[in-house]
């Protein structure tokens, strides 16, 4: 009888202890530090779809990152480089399909809707036109 109960009592702390392990795994997970980016986009749903690349912004009148940043996409604007602001209310709708949680995002895009570089947050001038020299390679 008291090789069971000594069992038994073994047993409860094995559960407890790998219950609190559990917790303590679950706990130490990774967090999130990131907004999610498309990978993909169609390129009828921006302007000029059909030049090799696009620079599409997506901000938001709230964003007081998003005005300097309009300056610096709009610079990349070539013969080859369509580049658009996408300002939440006006195009509320791309939004919410590309599900863009976090301005401003810029994604540079290629003529099959790649996304080929990306930033969330605001970006220099000379890290956005890097961004496009490295994906025209």
């Amino acid at each position: 009888m008291l090789r069971i109960a000594i069992g038994v009592a073994l047993l409860g702390v094995a559960i407890i202890v790998a219950v609190v392990l559990e917790r303590r795994r679950k706990l130490d997970a990774p967090i999130r530090d990131a907004y999610p980016v498309p990978r993909q986009v169609s390129r009828a749903d921006f302007p000029r779809p059909d030049v090799p690349w696009l620079v599409a912004l997506f901000s938001s009148q709230t964003c007081d990152s998003c005005a300097w940043m309009r300056e610096r996409v709009r610079a990349l604007g070539a013969g080859d480089v369509a580049v658009c602001d996408l300002e939440f209310s006006a195009t509320r709708a791309i939004h919410e399909r590309y599900e863009i949680s976090g301005v401003p995002m810029v994604l540079i895009v290629d003529d099959e809707g790649v996304v080929r570089e990306s930033f969330v947050g605001p970006a220099t001038a000379q890290e956005l036109r890097d961004a496009l020299a490295r994906a025209r390679v």
